[in-house]
């Protein structure tokens, strides 16, 4: 698979995210997501609103499902995503049911492992389900309250190998990763590089970061892009 570059719209509010997906097309950002933050505020409006003015650029909804799978995925699908988040964690039947709607609506399936007990497993798990890419993440609030308190914080890095090696389906690392660690992580086997808070996006307000923003995803986008196709061998079940 070709790396990719997927900005995160970690906002809270459709001119800033529009305004800001105009800054990451015209770098050369491939993919665009509609983050949690911008789909509580504003709903499949923000997903509409995205899909109007960029017809043919891949488009996921980071709606995060834990329940009602099929209408959550239903929802997003019809507003324009072409890709859906669902939760490891969530009740099987859950998965099953975005799954499903993912195969009948023509949209893709990823699957979060974040707070699975154990994320490789946990991927392996989402595959078996039916997912079509995994999405190793490690939580913010769990990152931001352990480095407080003295604890370590995990790095999405360690653990991404072994679960680029179980799975056979692209995957993706987020969460606490410098830019520097998200730009390699095609070298691990991971071709989704995703850039959204706290790289591109202010985690505590929710807010395009400051900066030269257009300079800082070209960087990302030449650098990205000149890794060589990251291969994806399906697993034999």
């Amino acid at each position: 698979m070709k790396p990719v570059v997927q900005l995160s719209l970690d906002l809270t509010n459709i001119p800033e995210a529009v305004s800001t997906a105009e800054i990451a097309l015209s770098a050369g950002v491939d993919w665009l997501e509609v983050g949690t933050p911008l789909i509580i505020s504003d709903g499949m409006g923000a997903v509409k609103a995205l899909r109007a003015l960029y017809p043919d650029i891949p488009l996921v909804a980071d709606l995060k499902t834990m329940d009602g799978g099929w209408l959550e995925a239903e929802l997003m699908a019809k507003a324009g995503a072409t890709h859906v988040v669902v939760m490891g964690v969530a009740h099987e039947e859950t998965i099953e049911l975005v799954v499903k709607a993912g195969k009948d609506l023509g949209v893709k399936v990823m699957g979060d492992n974040m707070a699975m007990p154990d994320p490789v497993d946990g991927a392996r798990k989402l595959e078996d389900m039916g997912c079509d890419y995994i999405i190793h993440h490690v939580g913010f609030d769990y990152r931001t309250l352990r480095r407080q308190r003295g604890l370590d914080a995990p790095s999405p890095l360690e653990h991404l190998e072994a679960i680029v090696d179980a799975v056979g389906i692209p995957v993706q690392a987020v969460g606490g990763l410098t830019i520097e660690q998200a730009i390699k992580t095609p070298a691990y086997g991971a071709p989704l590089v995703v850039i959204g808070a706290p790289l591109a996006i202010d985690a505590h307000s929710f807010k395009t970061a400051d900066g030269d923003l257009k300079a800082i995803l070209q960087e990302i986008c030449s650098q990205v892009h000149a890794y060589p196709d990251v291969p994806i061998t399906p697993r034999k079940h």
